[in-house]
């Protein structure tokens, strides 16, 4: 690795603690940014469409004088790059720094975007004081736009020139225009949320369901919706109202925390920016079903037949149990009879089966010894009984008892791997995420959905809440990056779609640059390849995470 020139001992103390980061996070001090890779952004976003005129003007006035303007989003990303000097475009253009490429730090290092994004506050870094030496010809501002609501950090601007045109009067420039934007956003929220409420108080006015209203930075919601919603329901139906359906008018099927099922309509509010009725109604219990409150709970004449919740570990299979079980409901896990004993476990089975209604859920049946099957096997004969739901492993996969008990049920619910999923992926993760993260604040990046979506996941829910779990820890605020997921979940493209000698070949890239901490000269000599092979092959490999 290059050394600089200058060392972190020399310059004030936020560039030394960006250079850090950058140095943790891997970033070279020299060669391309093969990080940055452009990516789709909103162009129709309230930050664009607030900062166009300000930015119209201010760029206005600057031309002819060399300088550049940048407008980041929240993800910082690029959204907006204007520039007159021939110089400044090809050196801008040479380093990759277009729309739609990320500024964070952990990706091209010290600069006037992504440390604002670090350090929460405007930041001026002159050439020398850029970590990556292909910077260094820039001196660049950045200003953080908050939402004058939220206060909420909404994108950055940053004001940019090669070094020996670089001018001292520029901060309060750029405040000023930064200041003009908070106050678009302002007026367009005031806008928004007035056609939003309007919305609302319609739909809340007559419906005796629950009713909520998403904008882009509010959440309200009826009587009925506060009662029924948990936190974590809410959170997810805010990314459901993030990415509406294409249809004006839209109903969905949506499980609520409690288990239950509840039909979702989702409406496109006119005149409000990205926003969304939502109305929640919860789905009928069904004939034998019976919600906690209401009694008496009415006996059948036989009782039903059981079903069976089937499908590979980790999909989801005791959750669709509750969900499809009436209430009160008595959980049965096989592990139970290893720890406690099969004698309490059957003496606690026979009991529950005495009640007339609510359900009994027996948990992994393919684990249950043949003792523990015989006796659920001849209660499922019991003309009158709770409701029985079974769940186990595939089908064909059981074998002896475990096959009898499951070909009494003749209700069958077979639930297929979350790589079979993928379109439900952002919204579990999102859910997951809520019940882990330190703050509100903590969300995750486009880039990192995207990974998410790619992956196969042969570990299913239980592999992908473990990832989103390691995730959340690495970060108290901000959106979680690619560098904060395990190292196997950082490829942005499914791994199938390589052949077998290409993911043996990317596994001994990726070793090699853990075991020289991302120094892809050592990385190199280490494979007997130069580095500029070495540059490419991570390329090709789709290697994000170096």
């Amino acid at each position: 690795m290059a050394q600089r020139t200058t060392t972190s001992d020399e310059v004030r103390p936020d560039i030394a603690a960006s250079w850090r980061r950058a140095s943790l996070a891997g970033v070279e001090h020299e060669g391309p940014f093969d990080r940055l890779v452009p990516r789709e952004f909103d162009r129709n976003g309230s930050l664009l469409v607030g900062a166009g005129p300000v930015l119209d003007q201010l760029e206005a006035s600057l031309a002819g004088t060399g300088f550049s303007t940048i407008l980041g989003d929240r993800e910082c990303r690029i959204v907006r790059r204007w520039d007159d000097d021939p110089r400044t475009r090809e050196g801008l253009d040479l380093l990759n720094i277009r729309e739609g490429t990320s500024m964070l730090e952990e990706n091209v290092g010290t600069n006037g975007l992504g440390t604002v994004f670090e350090t929460r506050h405007p930041v001026v870094i002159h050439g020398s004081e850029h970590f990556a030496e292909s910077l260094r010809h820039f001196s660049c501002y950045g200003h953080p736009i908050r939402h004058p609501l939220t206060r909420r950090i909404e994108g950055v601007l940053d004001i940019s020139a090669l070094v020996d045109t670089a001018s001292p009067l520029l901060p309060p420039l750029i405040a000023r225009a930064v200041h003009d934007i908070e106050q678009r956003l302002l007026d367009g929220s005031r806008i928004s949320e007035k056609s939003l409420l309007a919305a609302f108080q319609e739909a809340s006015g007559h419906s005796k369901h629950a009713v909520l209203a998403i904008g882009e930075d509010i959440v309200m919601s009826n009587q009925a919706a506060s009662s029924l919603l948990s936190s974590s329901d809410i959170a997810l139906l805010r990314v459901l109202g993030e990415d509406p359906p294409a249809s004006s008018d839209s109903t969905l099927r949506f499980t609520l925390e409690t288990g239950r099922a509840a039909d979702v309509t989702v409406t496109r509010v006119p005149g409000a920016r990205r926003g969304v009725l939502l109305r929640v109604a919860e789905r009928s219990c069904g004939p034998h079903l019976t919600p906690p409150s209401m009694s008496p709970v009415r006996v059948p004449d036989r009782a039903p037949a059981p079903t069976l919740v089937f499908g590979p570990p980790g999909t989801g299979r005791s959750t669709r149990a509750k969900e499809i079980g009436s209430l009160p409901t008595k959980v049965f896990h096989a592990a139970t009879a290893l720890l406690e004993g099969q004698e309490v476990w059957a003496k606690e089975f026979d009991g529950a089966m005495r009640r007339p209604g609510g359900c009994v859920v027996v948990e992994a049946i393919d684990l249950l010894s043949d003792e523990l099957l015989d006796l659920v096997i001849d209660r499922v004969d019991l003309r009158s009984r709770p409701q029985l739901v079974f769940t186990s492993g595939p089908v064909e996969t059981l074998t002896g008892r475990a096959a009898t008990l499951a070909g009494t049920a003749v209700v069958r619910d077979e639930l297929t791997t979350l790589a079979s999923r993928r379109a439900e992926i952002p919204g579990l993760a999102a859910a997951m995420l809520a019940d882990v993260a330190a703050s509100d604040d903590v969300h995750l990046t486009p880039g990192v959905i995207h990974a998410l979506t790619a992956q196969d996941w042969p570990g299913n829910l239980r592999e992908l809440k473990a990832v989103i779990t390691f995730a959340a820890g690495r970060r108290t605020h901000g959106g979680i990056a690619l560098t904060d997921l395990p190292d196997q979940y950082r490829v942005a493209s499914p791994s199938h779609t390589l052949t077998t000698r290409d993911r043996a070949e990317r596994d001994a890239v990726v070793a090699a640059l853990r075991a020289f901490d991302g120094n892809k000269v050592q990385a190199a000599r280490e494979l007997g390849m130069s580095r500029t092979t070495l540059y490419t092959r991570i390329r090709q490999l789709r290697i994000t995470s170096y």
